[in-house]
């Protein structure tokens, strides 16, 4: 685990590494690029997991599950938002059910953290959560790049969770007629890094008008560009860091600790 500079939350943790692309938002993983350069610095963890392909990294389909790194948020007194498998997808086909059930037994175990747990494969995450506990710690999310990936969005509303969220990164189209009945959180971001492509104000706007309509909480998270810093994460003068209301988050309980 390692603290993050994501804007929405304080940490990663990463039981399982590799992943497949799957849809348009994997094009510019920064995950690939990670991957790589984390293989190139001597972690054999990440050895195997990405290939060059047209001048990028790409994943090559292998997965790795990483068992030493269990029992990690185990060490973490101070509560924290926990962003889970950062560099793979929990319910990538290739994570066995087993092991999944042993990070279940982890989050179980920390009921002091919030995990947050974002999937491009919700219908199988639908499936296994439907045989796991349900823990009020644990937030499960869905990425939706465009409106031809809507339909994730159906299944993520039937998921069973405390918490459901979708994120809406990288903001590839315009998406107008999003069904957000049973989510509770939306993020929306741009995509950053080399290749970066563009995303319209006016997308952005469309969704921020569509969770207010919908009551769900809206944290707009960046630009994005080759230069994401610069272009920063202000929507029309404003920054927006909407967090979901179904409990106390724990950067608030942090707050409280002594």
């Amino acid at each position: 685990m390692a603290d993050s500079t994501i804007e929405w939350t304080d940490a990663t943790w990463n039981p399982v590494a590799g992943c497949t692309v799957l849809s348009p938002g994997c094009t510019n993983c920064y995950a690939m690029r990670m991957a790589a350069r984390l293989a190139a610095m001597g972690q054999k963890k990440y050895r195997g997991l990405t290939r060059p392909s047209g001048g990028r990294q790409v994943w090559t389909g292998a997965i790795r599950c990483d068992e030493a790194s269990l029992d990690v948020p185990l060490r973490w007194r101070r509560p924290r938002l926990v962003f889970v498998n950062s560099m793979s997808d929990l319910f990538h086909a290739d994570v066995p059910e087993s092991f999944i059930a042993r990070v279940w037994a982890t989050m179980r175990a920390t009921p002091r953290h919030t995990y947050q747990i974002l999937t491009k494969r919700p219908d199988r995450m639908r499936e296994v959560a439907e045989r796991m506990d349900l823990l009020p710690n644990v937030w499960l999310g869905t990425s939706v790049e465009s409106s031809e990936y809507l339909r994730r969005l159906h299944e993520l509303r039937f998921t069973r969770a405390g918490v459901r969220f979708v994120s809406f990164e990288p903001l590839l189209g315009p998406i107008t007629d999003a069904d957000l009945s049973g989510v509770h959180w939306a993020i929306v971001g741009g995509e950053s890094g080399p290749g970066a492509r563009p995303m319209k104000p006016e997308w952005v706007r469309a969704l921020q008008v569509q969770c207010a309509e919908q009551r769900v909480a809206f944290f707009f998270k960046q630009w994005g560009g080759s230069r994401k810093k610069q272009a920063g994460r202000k929507l029309d003068g404003r920054t927006w860091d909407a967090m979901p209301s179904a409990q106390e988050s724990p950067r608030e309980q942090s707050s409280t600790l002594t």
